[in-house]
């Protein structure tokens, strides 16, 4: 079985926030396999998850604990599951990507994200991650706030683009694994590159 897991923080808030886009890009995996979210077994509390069998198992979780203890819910998934850290994906906003830009690699540090530093600190470096350009924002703004703020105008519509294309390649890493996303999907959208 494979694991993705989208970062994000739960409340009214936070919905569709930059810093949401991993919550967004596996509500979108769901949409497509029409798979329900529902509350995680009571041993892995604050966890949403959404199960697919077949061929190739899939678990989708959005770790409710806020963005920087999200390890310690996606370490008690991969416990109860019995999921190793190589089929594991997490999906993080990226603020040091230009928006639209995907970035995915095998295993590595937290690059200063503090829900990557929180799964390492639960699980360990090597997992998958996905990390999705939001761009850094008018550098006269604080960051928090930059984050913390919806997508608006000719962002919008890049950021579904850029959602969509997540999730692919998030589907991609459950048929292929990560050499195949990196492979595919790091870089630019094809769409929109010159």
């Amino acid at each position: 079985m494979k694991l993705i897991a989208g970062l994000g923080n739960p409340g009214r808030e936070y919905r569709d926030t930059r810093h949401n886009v991993g919550f967004m890009v596996v509500d979108e995996i769901a949409r497509r396999h029409k798979l329900t979210f529902a509350m995680a077994p009571s041993q892995i509390p604050d966890t949403m998850i959404a199960k697919k069998f077949g061929v190739e198992g899939l678990l989708v979780a959005k770790p409710l604990t806020f963005m920087n203890n999200s390890g310690q819910a996606i370490g008690e998934l991969a416990r109860y599951f019995k999921i190793d850290p190589a089929d594991l994906l997490v999906i993080v906003d990226e603020v040091q990507l230009p928006l639209g830009k995907l970035r995915t690699r095998a295993r590595g540090s937290a690059g200063g994200h503090n829900g990557l530093k929180s799964v390492i600190a639960h699980i360990g470096d090597e997992f998958g991650r996905l990390r999705i350009g939001v761009g850094r924002g008018d550098d006269r703004r604080d960051l928090a706030d930059h984050v913390l703020a919806r997508f608006v105008g000719e962002e919008a519509a890049e950021a579904q683009r850029m959602i969509a294309r997540a999730a692919d390649a998030a589907e991609r890493f459950v048929i292929a694994g990560i050499a195949a996303v990196m492979n595919e999907y790091n870089g630019g959208d094809p769409a929109t590159t010159e």
